[in-house]
């Protein structure tokens, strides 16, 4: 004899299985945060920065503008701070070659700051590297809206 309620239990632990799949996938934070980054359509180095950070588990989120100063100043970076491009993530401002490291390492300590920033644009900084010159030394520095900067890191 055909039980109806035996062949619904049989595919009880199958929907159960599919809930808590769907569940924790839709529950979960993500750790990876998403990176915006404002640029110049046609700067190179800005698109190997933003390579550089996809292949550290980054997602990035490009928004390509004529002139970026606008979005700068809004932002509070400092103009002895800027470089090609600027980026937000988690509610910090990256300001050019910062390495993917690093603003993972910002992310996770949570310092008080604005955000970080490599002035001008170093060789050798990620999206700066230049085959046939070595890298050139440079600082990562921390920077906050009242006008207080330290080094954050020497890569």
């Amino acid at each position: 004899m055909n039980n109806p309620m035996s062949s619904r239990l049989r595919f009880f632990p199958a929907v159960l299985l599919v809930l808590a799949v769907v569940l924790l996938a839709g529950c979960q934070p993500s750790d990876t945060p998403t990176v915006t980054v404002y640029k110049s359509p046609t700067c190179g180095c800005c698109t190997a920065w933003v390579r550089h950070l996809e292949a550290r588990g980054f997602r990035v989120r490009t928004t390509d503008m004529p002139d970026v100063s606008g979005m700068k100043r809004r932002l509070g970076v400092p103009a002895t701070l800027a470089s090609c491009h600027t980026a937000v993530v988690n509610g910090y401002v990256v300001e050019g070659h910062v390495p993917a490291g690093l603003v993972q390492r910002m992310l996770a300590e949570q310092p008080d700051i604005t955000g970080l920033a490599v002035p001008g644009m170093p060789i050798g900084s990620p999206g700066m590297e230049t085959p046939g010159r070595p890298p050139q030394p440079y600082q990562v520095l921390a920077f906050d809206r009242r006008g207080t900067r330290y080094v954050y890191a020497t890569p």
